[in-house]
């Protein structure tokens, strides 16, 4: 996921950052979110900080089959609370990827396209592809 965020954000101009693994700071706590991107505005206030201190403004989650539901919510829900505008959940093992900003959630399902909603606008890319 990360090389074909990166990839847009060249490809199309955007500046800003493309992380994984990265420490940032929700209202709760620290995270790790397994893929996220940092805008240019603030790449230039942070951009040295260790640790971001609030989410990025998109961030991706690769879910795992012993992930319980509930935390993996809780966790997109976190993000949101404490800044992000957007969270991908990923379930590779079912193919599905859901969208989440704060006015909506989205599912797409193998056989789709999947695109970001408000950040790093543009990028869109097939469920299949990307979990290839």
């Amino acid at each position: 996921m990360s090389f074909y965020w990166r990839s847009y954000k060249n490809s199309s101009g955007q500046r800003g950052e493309v992380y994984t693994d990265v420490p940032c700071r929700t209202n709760q706590q620290g995270r790790f979110p397994d893929v996220a991107y940092l805008t240019p505005e603030l790449v230039a206030q942070y951009g040295d900080a260790k640790v971001l201190p609030q989410s990025f403004p998109l961030s991706a989650e690769i879910v795992s089959p012993t992930d319980l539901a509930e935390d993996v919510i809780s966790k997109a829900q976190e993000y949101l609370q404490s800044g992000g505008e957007e969270v991908w959940l990923v379930y590779p093992e079912n193919c599905w990827i859901i969208v989440v900003t704060e006015e909506f959630r989205k599912i797409f399902i193998s056989g789709e396209v999947v695109s970001t909603q408000k950040v790093l606008l543009g990028f869109s890319i097939s469920v299949d592809e990307l979990l290839a």
